[in-house]
């Protein structure tokens, strides 16, 4: 552009302008996908979509990049899910793109990581014309196989495989490919349902596309994608410049199936991107709880964006400068047909692995670990099969049921602030209500409450975990499949904070249990868990204490950690206590 147009006042001000439309268009399309996600939320049938928000929603461009993620959703589909639509174009293919179509699948490689997750795409059409695709994941509560657990020996076992295909060509449903679902399935009604909720939800946000594009006069999405792209590509620059150009390794040790997982990872700054490198990580587990490389690279990329470049909008761009790898056949990079139904349970890990490293290279910005992954447990109920005991009596609904259920613990203490409680992070999904589970089968939650003591002690206390106690309603027996970490290895806290407690999980008589793995549990049974507490931050000598006193009064700590920890004097304890008993509103 020469000199005598960039001082051209008119043409400034025609540039502004420009800018401030694609700004516009740019929240509108945030908004949009947003309003994607909710109706996928109020159409699902499984409760943890309904529930819990476990799903994801996006639109991209005609290449397959994406251009806007929903608010609401997990790290683990949505970054994962933005690499998926480049399988799509590939599998169906440029020519067999019409207008109508939907496509689906549930491969954990060309998907998002496993096969309870089913991923449905819509190409989007404007007066004739491709503009777009929308996408958007969700998990189901049933595939069929083994059901949701680690105990698979391939994904062979795991569940029903859906290929990329066409759901729809041109509005007409594939009845044939519903029948094999159902038939395939322990929820067929559930699973179903959510498939057509996940059609729909990418149909609301292609009308709402349409008219935002009639709105401004758009004729493709050419004009705003570079714009979105390009500003996200050099803002996420910007950011990793700040840095400093160094190296650091990190690593963790976590429970694993029957043996510990070692998390290894060495993080590289450069000028103009993140290297994450998982050499030296534990290679594949013989049970479903290894990593495909696209679930790894989905919460490496959170991590590093959490802590890096937060504020810049998720899409193709502000990912591209975040390099994962990982060698194959490692537990974060495995590959087909390695068993992968619980690979969020490592998954999850990785963030505060990343965070190791981070903290050495930028201190004072990452949190201590915390619960890590989901504290899930899944519920097969059936009618019991002690038929010769004394007290049987036939269940008034003899039905069976599956009940997927999804709970937190603590989420590690941050730099200047405690840990949340009950929270899950890195997942971002919602603690399911109790009423909710109880709704969806014969179960009966008989304990949910915070667990006081869980949090690791610091300067900033560690959030804390719950503990939580299920059964079955009467006439009913169950297997129960836990999915669960941190019982052998609690979360660690940073810069001096003490761990966070380990999680436990027991039968109403003691007995311990696995942490992951399906039991059963005959009538009249009863688990008992008690979910992991995140890692305190910073020395214990140094927090306030104020805050001390205020974490006694409101129950998140105990009286003898008070003074075992935080070195409280006891009748300043009791005193507090009894206070807080009266309705003191000193706390």
């Amino acid at each position: 552009m020469n000199k005598s147009t960039t001082e051209n006042p008119q043409v400034e001000d025609e540039q502004r302008a420009a800018t401030v439309t694609h700004q516009v268009m740019w929240n509108r399309l945030i908004s949009v996908v947003e309003e994607q996600a909710q109706a996928l939320i109020r159409t699902a049938f499984s409760t943890s979509v309904r529930e819990a928000g476990d799903l994801s929603a996006g639109v991209y461009d005609t290449g397959g990049r994406m251009l806007a993620q929903a608010v609401t959703g997990t790290p683990g589909h949505v970054n994962a899910m933005a690499d998926a639509i480049g399988h799509f174009i590939r599998r169906i293919g440029r020519d067999n793109i019409l207008e109508g179509d939907v496509y689906i699948t549930n491969d954990p490689w060309e998907g998002t990581g496993h096969l309870h997750d089913i991923t449905v795409v819509s190409p989007s059409f404007f007066d004739g014309r491709f503009v777009g695709f929308f996408a958007c994941t969700a998990h189901v509560v049933d595939i069929g196989g083994r059901g949701f657990s680690a105990d698979a020996n391939s994904v062979y076992e795991e569940g029903l495989y859906i290929p990329i295909m066409k759901f729809a060509e041109r509005g007409e449903v594939n009845q044939t490919l519903l029948r094999i679902v159902r038939g395939n399935v322990r929820e067929p009604d559930q699973v179903v349902g959510d498939i057509y909720a996940l059609a729909t939800c990418n149909e609301i946000g292609h009308r709402r596309l349409i008219e935002m594009m009639q709105e401004f006069r758009l004729t493709s999405l050419d004009g705003i994608a570079k714009f979105i792209l390009d500003n996200s590509r050099r803002a996420t620059l910007e950011k990793i410049a700040e840095l400093p150009r160094k190296s650091a390794s990190g690593s963790m040790r976590i429970d694993g199936y029957s043996q510990p997982v070692d998390l290894v990872v060495k993080l590289t700054i450069e000028q103009d991107r993140v290297l994450c490198d998982f050499t030296g990580s534990s290679g594949l587990d013989k049970k479903g709880i290894n990593v495909p490389l696209v679930y790894t690279q989905a919460y490496a990329c959170y991590a590093l964006k959490c802590a890096i470049a937060p504020d810049i909008p998720n899409n193709a761009a502000s990912l591209a400068p975040f390099v994962i790898t990982a060698p194959v056949d490692s537990i974060v990079n495995a590959v087909h047909p390695a068993p992968v139904a619980l690979r969020h349970v490592i998954g999850h890990m990785i963030p505060d692995t990343v965070y190791d490293a981070l903290d050495k290279i930028i201190p004072g910005r990452v949190p201590s670990e915390g619960a890590g992954t989901l504290c899930n447990f899944q519920l097969s109920l059936r009618p019991r099969t002690d038929l010769q005991a004394a007290d049987y009596a036939p269940p008034q609904r003899p039905l069976r049921a599956e009940v997927l259920t999804f709970n937190s613990g603590g989420s590690g203490a941050r730099p200047t602030l405690d840990g949340m409680s009950a929270t899950a992070f890195p997942s971002g999904v919602m603690t399911m209500p109790v009423e909710a589970t109880e709704h969806a089968g014969p179960v009966i939650i008989w304990r949910k409450e915070l667990r006081p003591d869980s949090g690791g002690a610091g300067q900033f206390r560690g959030g804390l975990g719950q503990y939580m106690e299920v059964g079955a309603d009467h006439g009913f027996e169950f297997d129960f499949s836990a999915m669960f970490d941190r019982v052998d290895h609690p979360a660690r806290g940073r810069r001096g904070g003490k761990p966070g407690s380990p999680t436990r999980i027991e039968r109403e008589d003691g007995t311990l249990m696995q942490g992951k793995r399906k039991q059963f549990v005959p009538h009249g049974g009863r688990v008992k868990m008690a979910f992991p507490g995140g890692g305190g931050y910073g020395d214990v000598s140094e927090r306030d204490a104020a805050a001390v006193r205020r974490d006694l009064a409101r129950g998140y700590i105990s009286a003898s950690q008070a003074i075992r920890e935080y070195g409280m004097r006891e009748a300043d304890a009791a005193n507090i206590i009894d206070a807080a008993k009266k309705g003191s509103s000193d706390f």
